[in-house]
């Protein structure tokens, strides 16, 4: 229910409005647009604490590729009010936790504590968010840091196949780029460039804040106003930004092959193609389709390739979906002997599944590991924090748990099977890491 309006009389100063959203939920959006959305769960001691906010490295120019990823290390760094060793000490003290992770379309920054503890929570969090000084000496050492995490990154075959993929079905398009950035664009970022980048991109506007535990909303926004008073966050009116649009037809590349030669002791590959965006109707459908592939131990390529043959010990199907596009791939790691016969046994199942679709039996299964992942997913105050932003910041929207299970209920088995023909008959593009001449997959291009 709405308790004022953002908008009064010229004369009157603008409100913060506050309505009732699904489960209980409650969103309070502040006259400059910033959002606090909260859950109050009063069976748990504990609260988690997130701001999001809706940049991530598909904002980046070339040149500026991994500067979300840089300001997630900085933000921590220090403020006008505490150091980085305060902002770290004052929530360990307490029996807290707090970290950062950036995507391709938002960065978050995260903390758990006890539910008395929230109100420091959220003092420290906002800080760091709102108020970095962003020292050069800070920017080096991170520099330095953020430059071993890429080398370590690329130790990690297991990890740098999925990337080699994404840029083999995006190219060039910011979707494509590390989130990381490379060498070349970490390198020479300076300081002015990073620091233009936070004040220009990090507005109230693109900014959810996001609470779940044993809370009460008014005291939540409360406590976020007061901690916001003073800083570059607490801004002119303004409608909080809209979700990021669709409506472009993001390019991708022709299927290829491509092969990245390392000494490993495995064999990675990455099968697959160009998926759907998040707010595609599918998007529920290709959610059952891709367990009854290879989400989990009954899945079809499980059975058929770890269970029956013992050719890999991982091996699963994944879909990742943007505002504007996504791709749906299938992993698997293999001893390097063995990945031509796991390359031809997935390109057998994607076939046989999309000329012959799936059962009824299996249908149903599918449907029940999406509920049961989903709903088993909420226990926790962080969990719940995290789907209350996304809905938020990337749906505009909270659909209530008992409406989201209906969705998947509702998906049919046609359904199902044209989506399958869709994503699965189409060519595919293949990323390998391992020990392999480039050449060595030419029979499967």
């Amino acid at each position: 229910m709405t308790t004022s309006s953002t908008r009064g009389p010229a004369s009157q100063p603008a409100r913060a409005t506050t309505k009732t959203l699904s489960d209980g939920a409650k969103r309070t959006t502040l006259p400059s647009g910033l959002r606090i959305v909260t859950e109050a769960i009063p069976t748990t001691r504990s609260a988690s604490l997130g701001v999001w906010v809706g940049i991530g490295s598909r904002d980046e120019t070339p040149g500026m590729s991994g500067a979300s990823h840089f300001l997630e290390h900085l933000l921590f760094k220090g403020t006008h009010k505490r150091t980085a060793l305060q902002i770290s000490s004052e929530i360990e003290a307490v029996g807290g936790e707090t970290n950062a992770f950036t995507t391709k379309e938002y960065t978050c920054y995260y903390a758990r504590v006890l539910d008395a503890d929230l109100p420091l929570a959220v003092d420290v969090l906002v800080d760091a968010v709102a108020d970095s000084i962003m020292e050069p000496a800070d920017v080096e050492t991170e520099r330095g840091v953020i430059l071993e995490e890429i080398a370590m990154h690329e130790d990690e075959p297991g990890d740098e196949v999925h990337d080699i993929f994404t840029e083999a079905i995006f190219g060039d398009h910011p979707l494509g780029r590390l989130i990381s950035g490379t060498e070349e664009s970490i390198t020479p970022m300076t300081r002015n460039q990073i620091h233009g980048f936070y004040r220009r991109r990090y507005k109230a506007p693109q900014i959810v804040i996001a609470a779940a535990g044993n809370l009460d909303h008014a005291t939540v926004v409360r406590l976020v106003r007061k901690a916001l008073a003073g800083t570059a966050l607490d801004s002119a009116p303004a409608d909080p930004a809209p979700p990021r649009s669709g409506s472009k037809r993001v390019p991708t590349q022709k299927p290829h092959v491509v092969v990245r030669n390392r000494d490993t002791e495995q064999g990675h590959l990455v099968l697959g193609g160009v998926g759907i965006g998040r707010r595609d109707e599918r998007r529920f459908a290709i959610g059952v389709l891709n367990n009854i592939l290879g989400g989990g131990m009954s899945s079809r390529l499980f059975q058929e390739i770890r269970e029956k043959r013992g050719l890999a010990y991982s091996v699963y199907s994944y879909a990742s979906q943007y505002a504007d596009a996504g791709l749906f791939g299938v992993y698997a790691g293999s001893a390097p002997g063995k990945s031509d016969e796991v390359l031809d046994l997935v390109r057998v199942e994607l076939e046989r599944m999309a000329v012959k679709g799936v059962s009824a039996d299996e249908l149903a299964r599918g449907k029940g590991m999406v509920k049961g992942s989903y709903v088993l997913g909420l226990e926790d105050t962080g969990s719940r924090m995290s789907r209350l932003a996304k809905s938020e910041l990337l749906y505009g929207e909270l659909m209530g748990v008992d409406d989201l299970l209906a969705r998947v209920d509702a998906v049919t088995l046609d359904e199902v099977n044209e989506a399958a023909t869709e994503l699965l008959t189409p060519p595919m593009s293949l990323a390998v890491v391992g020990p392999f001449d480039e050449n060595a997959f030419g029979a499967h291009r």
